[in-house]
């Protein structure tokens, strides 16, 4: 019954012109290569990704890294706090031997190291883990390359994101949400300022969260979907991007 309902709702999404939601990989390939490194985002664009999500912070000598975490322990088995560490002591760890042996040695990137990875024409989503102090280092690092790829901002704190939409003000900047209370205190105040749109956990999408959004205007990307009929139950409520750790087989599986 599954599969017929997924045949079904793939035809149906094709034939009403759906098939221009992006993909988006999260942290890169990340069910594949090791997350939020420069191999895990050149898959991704391998893969058919539309673009690549990363996590960034800053390290103690205020360089921009890319990982997930406040701590490097999962990802590198050293426990060192992010922010309270110089960038030559985070880029000496393994980032990548955690994932798979193929990937010994794959270091935590600087954010332009991921930049560069990335295609030219191709879209980067660079979603802040820490706060507004990063904006200025960060205006600096993208600038030079806003001609030649596509850039747009995510951050779960709601000030971090509008302070990030008056840096990057031609750039998109999405607000990020898991919390349903949270969402409804805060959604009324995503237009006013002046952010794009929202990017939502997927299990708080439904036809009247999506409506709401529609209503005002707002643009509604999703996370973290690798389950193909989820997709397409999200994609008919007017989601524009979903982000995946599987962005090639999803995109095979729904498209």
């Amino acid at each position: 019954m599954k599969k017929i309902f997924i045949l079904f709702a793939m035809t149906l999404l094709l034939n009403k012109g759906y098939g221009q939601v992006e993909i988006i990989a999260h942290r890169g390939a990340s069910y594949l290569a090791p997350e939020n490194t420069v191999a895990s985002s050149r898959l991704a664009f391998e893969l058919g990704a539309d673009a690549v999500e990363v996590d960034i912070y800053l390290s103690a000598d205020n360089k921009i890294v890319c990982i997930h975490d406040a701590n490097t322990k999962r990802t590198t088995g050293a426990n060192h706090i992010v922010k309270d560490t110089g960038s030559e002591v985070l880029r000496s760890l393994d980032a990548g031997s955690w994932k798979s042996a193929d990937y010994k040695g794959e270091k935590i990137p600087f954010l332009e190291e991921v930049i560069l990875s990335v295609p030219l024409g191709k879209k980067l989503v660079v979603e802040l883990k820490c706060g507004s102090e990063v904006l200025p280092l960060l205006k600096k690092t993208v600038e030079k390359y806003l001609k030649s790829r596509e850039f747009s901002f995510i951050a779960f704190d709601f000030q971090t994101i509008t302070d990030t939409k008056k840096t990057f003000s031609d750039n998109p900047c999405h607000w990020l949400c898991s919390n349903k209370i949270l969402l409804e205190k805060n959604l009324p105040l995503v237009q006013g300022a002046g952010l794009d749109g929202v990017s939502l956990s997927y299990g708080l999408i439904d036809e009247q969260v999506a409506g709401k959004v529609k209503d005002l205007n707002l643009e509604l990307y999703t996370w973290t979907v690798d389950d193909p009929a989820e997709a397409l139950r999200l994609i008919p409520l007017g989601v524009m991007g979903i982000t995946t750790n599987r962005p090639g087989w999803l995109r095979e599986q729904v498209f």
